[in-house]
């Protein structure tokens, strides 16, 4: 049996300024996906911190202290304004991207995902390579677990484009996990 010899990196390769380049743009790109992370969880402790300020207030039984009706109000809006917050930063988005990312096939390109905590729906805006792929994404978000009452709010065939793809405007509505 022969030896087999391996040498690494090959003897005249050499690395490309464009691998260069796009190394540097992957470490861009996670600088500032750590730098908005970052961001995001210093906001939401600054919001659990009112939530928890406010509902401490509220708990105490005291006397106010000659405060006018209009700063109650106005803490009351608050605290209202602190509560939507923390719905939206609990949404389980972990959930929701893991079925869009399931569902999605390479024939459908997803423009913005809109999601409303209020009415627990998302409001879904894409691109579909023709009507049986994008029928076939409404079934796939059917399927899934986490959606329900998947429909097309509307859709557009782009006739200046030679493709003729479907621009489409999806709503859902996702099932509250325990």
């Amino acid at each position: 049996m022969r030896r087999l010899r391996l040498k690494f990196p090959y003897t005249g390769q050499q690395t490309s300024p464009i691998d260069y380049s796009l190394l540097l743009l992957g470490l861009l790109f996670l600088a500032t996906t750590v730098m908005h992370l970052k961001s995001l969880m210093e906001e939401t402790s600054y919001w659990e911190a009112q939530v928890d300020r406010f509902e401490h207030l509220q708990q105490q039984k005291r006397a106010p202290r000659t405060s006018s009706p209009r700063a109650s109000q106005e803490s009351q809006q608050e605290l209202k304004q602190a509560r939507e917050i923390m719905k939206q930063l609990n949404l389980p988005w972990e959930m929701l991207f893991d079925s869009l990312e399931y569902a999605v096939t390479k024939d459908i390109a997803l423009l913005s995902v809109q999601p409303s905590v209020a009415n627990q729906s998302i409001r879904i805006n894409g691109e579909a390579r023709n009507l049986v792929a994008l029928t076939d994404f409404v079934e796939a978000i059917e399927r899934e677990a986490f959606f329900e009452n998947a429909y097309i709010l509307n859709y557009k065939v782009k006739q200046e484009n030679p493709h003729r793809p479907i621009l489409f405007s999806l709503i859902t509505s996702w099932i509250e996990t325990p």
